[in-house]
């Protein structure tokens, strides 16, 4: 047992420094890091995911030097009017430039799923870290607690939250975050059962370390696998359901723009028959986005799981 916990756990040095990681292990890490990357590149839907979404993101935070116009100016003369050299992708209701206030609305779209990812993330982990390495009482409370967010439907809750709250940005991003963590928390509880059975946790705990060092130093980076497939996909989520609320009047408030208030505006059937590229376009870059997100999802999911790594 001594041998596999000192392959994988490196004790600290009586002056508390890391030991110097042996040339051996270095290489290994960095053979495992070349098998996940070339895996993760076999994936043709994962790689055009990856690029077409580098290329949406970078359009969007270059917005100030890429838009042909102001996104609030309205411009009454040319309501609705169709794609043209002046206005690339048609103008809305309003006059205002669609494409324009596509870029500037997905800078606002990105940032509420990613922010969103990233709280829920951080709330399941730690919940599902401490429930599964204490286990016993600790792990059943809060599993009953997942088990009561999961039996309230997410939409109504969603929209009443919201609703009291006052829609904007940042209370979107919290509502998300504190309903969505569950998945997360389930996941790493999983990981987390079985890894804190393994040598190095044991060696871990023969040299004194305290259980938190233990579970955000040693247990958790070697649960982060599955953690990170669950939070690609979960952000594509999030887009979906900002645009869904703001749909509904109930998501990022005008003056604002998002892809999901862009299509609020556009309910009108004679939007619809007569302007199909108002709809259209903000549509369709909310279906590219969440699709390359969950290409992306895919493909980490197939390059992180132990058994192609194995082969």
């Amino acid at each position: 047992m001594e041998s596999n916990a000192q392959q994988v756990f490196q004790p600290s040095t009586p002056e508390g420094k890391p030991p110097v990681e042996d040339k051996q292990l270095i290489g290994e890490r960095r053979s495992l890091l070349s098998i996940i990357i070339g895996k993760f590149l076999q994936n043709k839907l994962a790689v055009f995911g990856i690029i077409t979404l580098a290329i949406i993101t970078t359009a969007c935070l270059l917005a100030p030097y890429i838009a042909p116009h102001d996104p609030s100016y309205q411009d009454l003369r040319n309501r609705l009017a169709p794609p043209s050299s002046d206005f690339w992708l048609g103008t809305d209701h309003l006059g205002r430039d669609l494409f324009s206030r596509m870029l500037y609305g997905g800078q606002v779209s990105l940032y509420v799923g990613f922010a969103s990812m990233l709280g829920a993330v951080a709330i399941g982990s730690v919940i599902g870290a401490v429930a599964g390495y204490f286990g016993g009482l600790v792990d059943a409370f809060l599993m009953r607690l997942v088990d009561v967010i999961l039996a309230f439907p997410n939409i109504f809750l969603l929209i009443t939250l919201v609703a009291i709250l006052q829609p904007s940005i940042n209370i979107l991003i919290l509502v998300f975050a504190l309903l969505s963590w569950t998945g997360t928390a389930r996941v790493v509880r999983g990981e987390f059962l079985t890894l804190k059975k393994r040598e190095f946790v044991l060696a871990s705990r023969t040299i004194g370390m305290s259980n938190a060092r233990i579970i955000f130093t040693q247990i958790l980076p070697n649960a982060l696998g599955p953690v990170i497939v669950a939070a690609t996909l979960a952000v594509g989520g999030f887009i979906l359901a900002e645009s869904a609320l703001s749909f509904f009047g109930l998501g990022v408030q005008p003056p604002n723009a998002s892809w999901g208030n862009m299509l609020t505006d556009s309910q009108s059937i004679t939007i619809f028959r007569n302007a199909w590229w108002y709809p259209t376009f903000p549509g369709l870059l909310i279906l590219i986005t969440v699709l390359c997100f969950n290409f992306i999802g895919d493909g980490l999911r197939d390059a992180l799981d132990p058994r192609v790594i194995e082969k």
